[in-house]
């Protein structure tokens, strides 16, 4: 169709076109007007508007215009929601604030109880939007939600005179379904599970008034899910005070005494099939102003609004634009924009931009995580600053980046789903593209880049719910190189740019059959090799100089700068630190290696066997057909019949004495077994010459000049204000190069470098380096 309809727009441009090249002007103006004539005629007849035609004389030619850029961001669209979702109209917006010292963890009395509820007849629903939970899958959406009137959630006339509590959540990304007074200041709370799911219950997000100061209040939460926490560990809620805001400019800050994460009770699902544990967490709080309006969280909340808002100022910049360009990826079920931001600077040639390696990162693919939300705004200011390390990176590399894969949920307030009902982070191998459209565009993006240049690093950031500090979860290499490590060097280099946030202990590679939906090993099943989660705890660190304290948002933004750091350190043409590296973590692997063999007599041990499972949060009943598929009814064809599974019949006593010799069999050949392993392992693993011949080239064009002895010293932009001495500040050095060590100690042992006038990293690798050859 598309090329009959070219001919014959060339065809009648020839016939309408006049003989004589001596055409006066009025026969110009015709000329021209019958050219936009046959253009406007020929996109309606294609039905688009990204063909261009421009004339070279008399003659024609085609192409295409590019996609719209959305760098100017003309105007912030509101986002779209579910229609039975009721968003109330307030504006809700919090300052950003860094407490002048880190905030320590809550030390646990031993004498925290649990919430002891009054009698059934002192029990009042205070709010409650059950109607939001009605629906079993999503149908369409609108924006602001639900068109008709904002009802009450509230069964009474709110008093306020007697300081019952006012509670609300329909808002941006809060959540919170039902709250209960029990007592005269305990109050118990339910969270809303994601939407058309009956799970994943831990994000919680919701707005307080009403209150009277120095009153000691209570809130237990009663249907969270996981069995651990790091409330458990000394993590305190958030709390945040406009008041407070306003008249002291002080913004989120931990608060909560008498924390306590303990077991609840056992549920019954709908279908009274399966029996759910669940488990509650109770605080106490004193607000600090009377008849205030406050927040409480489970980590620093960052809507899709905050994203829309950044990217707007941002990109307003005009130097910002030269190199960085912004287009919407895809949209989500709800029909809201998945943005892809797209950073380089622009060569002379186009095969100078191929010949670019590519990265790609991206983030908030569980809505609920938003610390990795807050990493991904420090990696873009890093990226799009006017530092030279930021200006290296983009003559470097190719950025390919999706701040946010899930705005639906994060719109909504979900924990770990889309609209959905299914974890995105499981359906990365999905064919239904309008189900998962997140995912399948984005893969297909990195599919696209990979035949256009070589992805060399692939990163989604995350948030961790039960440990504390930053680490990452790797893929082990395919084959015979799985022993070479050379996935392992860049979350080590990671551990020494910031040690006393990054723990390398927590890391982990093994490629698990239940994970392959997961982006990460999707990923490196492409045959991206470095492919990467970066998991960011909700608490704090346990390392270093910030032992024993929460993290700030100012600490989860470094994170991103310290990534940026990592890169260049991992790609610098001088490849001493990889050898350093390598050659550190076949010393630490023989190490473990011996341990456990020492300790377990199973079967042949490999490098994946010598580390847990990267343990996170259970998705498999999250993964999937989406929710509006599953509901549909099963038609069920007259020859085909629902074939029952036979139930396992249980062996004898005759049988299993049978089986009993094979059993000590299999012992004495394991422990034969276990000699061969320790011999396969110490052989297999490299030493320090296969380290150095293992060291992959380097797509860096030209050695880093903050390597250089006696170099140049460079400013680096944006700057971290550092409040404490001897604290890392936007992006440190390496921390003197030396080996992990364990987590317990106070500290690292080696001192803070810092840019700026301060000892150059140069030296102590120096140092290092020839105390490791000695």
């Amino acid at each position: 169709m598309a090329i009959s309809a070219i001919r014959n727009w060339w065809t009648n441009y020839q016939l309408d076109k006049p003989d004589s090249n001596d055409s006066n002007s009025e026969e110009k103006e015709e000329d021209v007007a019958g050219r936009r004539r046959l253009s406007i005629n020929l996109s309606q007849t294609l039905r688009t508007r990204q063909l261009l035609i421009d004339f070279n004389g008399r003659r024609p030619f085609l192409s295409l215009r590019a996609p719209l850029d959305l760098v100017n961001f003309p105007s912030i669209s509101r986002p779209r929601w579910p229609v039975e979702c009721e968003v109330i109209s307030d504006p809700i917006h919090h300052i950003e604030w860094d407490p002048p010292e880190p905030e320590p963890f809550y030390h646990p009395t031993e004498h925290e109880r649990a919430l002891m509820p009054d009698g059934e007849e002192r029990r009042k629903v205070v709010y409650c939007i059950d109607h939001a939970t009605k629906c079993p899958c999503f149908t369409y959406s609108h924006v602001g939600g639900s068109r008709g009137p904002i009802k009450s959630a509230t069964s009474f006339d709110i008093n306020h005179t007697n300081h019952t509590l006012e509670f609300e959540s329909r808002f941006e990304s809060g959540n919170l379904q039902k709250a209960v007074q029990v007592g005269a200041y305990d109050y118990e709370l339910t969270l809303r599970t994601d939407l058309y799911t009956t799970k994943h219950t831990q994000w919680f997000y919701f707005r307080v008034r009403n209150m009277k100061a120095s009153v000691t209040y209570r809130f237990t939460i009663v249907n969270l899910m996981k069995s651990s926490s790091l409330y458990s560990q000394g993590m305190r809620p958030l709390f945040y005070s406009e008041r407070d805001a306003t008249e002291r400019d002080v913004g989120w800050q931990r608060a909560g005494s008498n924390i306590r994460y303990y077991r609840k009770c056992c549920q019954n699902t709908k279908d009274s099939s399966e029996v759910i544990t669940l488990y509650s967490l109770t605080w106490t709080l004193q607000f600090p102003h009377d008849s205030d309006t406050c927040y409480l969280a489970h980590c620093y909340p960052y809507t899709y609004s905050r994203l829309q808002c950044y990217l707007r100022r941002v990109f307003s910049n005009p130097a910002v634009v030269s190199y960085c360009k912004v287009r919407v990826l895809c949209h989500s079920l709800a029909g809201n924009a998945v943005y892809v931001v797209t950073i380089t600077s622009r060569g002379d040639s186009k095969l100078e931009g191929k010949s670019k390696k590519a990265v790609v990162v991206t983030a908030r693919v569980h809505p609920g995580e938003t610390n990795g939300s807050w990493m991904m705004e420090g990696f873009l200011d890093f990226l799009l600053g006017d530092s030279d390390d930021a200006q290296l990176l983009r003559e470097t590399f190719v950025f390919k980046v999706v701040p946010m894969l899930n705005p639906d949920g994060v719109v909504v307030g979900n924990y770990r789903c889309s609209l959905a009902g299914r974890d995105l982070n499981r359906s990365y191998k999905t064919l239904l593209k309008d189900s998962f459209p997140c995912v399948w565009y984005t893969r297909k993006m990195v599919e696209r880049l990979m035949a256009e240049t070589d992805v060399v690093l692939y990163c989604d950031f995350h948030g961790h719910n039960r440990k504390n500090n930053v680490f990452m979860y790797g893929c082990n290499s395919r084959g015979g190189a799985s022993l070479k490590l050379d996935e392992r060097v860049f979350p080590l280099m990671m551990s020494k740019n910031a040690g006393n946030k990054f723990s390398f202990k927590s890391c982990k590679f093994r490629v698990q059959k239940g994970k392959e939906g997961t982006g990460r090993i999707a990923m490196w099943r492409l045959g991206i090799r470095n492919s990467y989660t970066m998991e960011a705890t909700f608490g704090g660190s346990t390392l270093g100089d910030r032992k024993g304290t929460h993290f700030t948002t100012r600490d989860l933004k470094s994170l991103g700068f310290y990534f940026c750091d990592t890169l260049l350190d991992y790609f610098d043409p001088d490849s001493s630190k990889i050898t350093y590296c390598l050659t550190e973590l076949a010393a630490l692997l023989r190490k473990e290696a011996r341990e456990r063999i020492g300790n377990e007599l199973d079967c042949k041990i490999s490098v994946s066997d010598l580390e847990t499972s990267t343990s996170g949060s259970n998705s498999s009943d999250s993964d999937g057909l989406p929710a509006h598929l599953l509901n549909q009814p099963q038609t069920v064809h007259p020859e085909q019949t629902p074939v029952k599974k036979k139930k396992k019949c249980l062996r004898s006593r005759r049988e299993r004495n049978r089986l009993q010799p094979e059993r000590v069999g299999r012992n004495t050949q394991t422990k034969m077994a276990l000699q061969s392993s320790s011999k396969h392992i110490e052989t297999n693993l490299p030493n320090e010459n296969e380290a150095k011949d293992g060291v992959q080239e380097k797509p860096v064009r030209r050695r880093r000049r903050k390597w250089q002895v006696n170099g140049p010293v460079r400013n680096t932009v944006p700057s971290v204000v550092t409040s404490h001495p001897g604290e890392i500040g936007q992006v440190t050095l390496w921390q003197g190069g030396g080996p992990v060590k364990d987590e317990c100690q106070e500290d690292v042992g080696a001192p803070n470098l810092h840019r700026g006038g301060r000892e150059g990293t140069e030296n102590v690798w120096s140092s290092v380096l020839t105390t490791a050859q000695a």
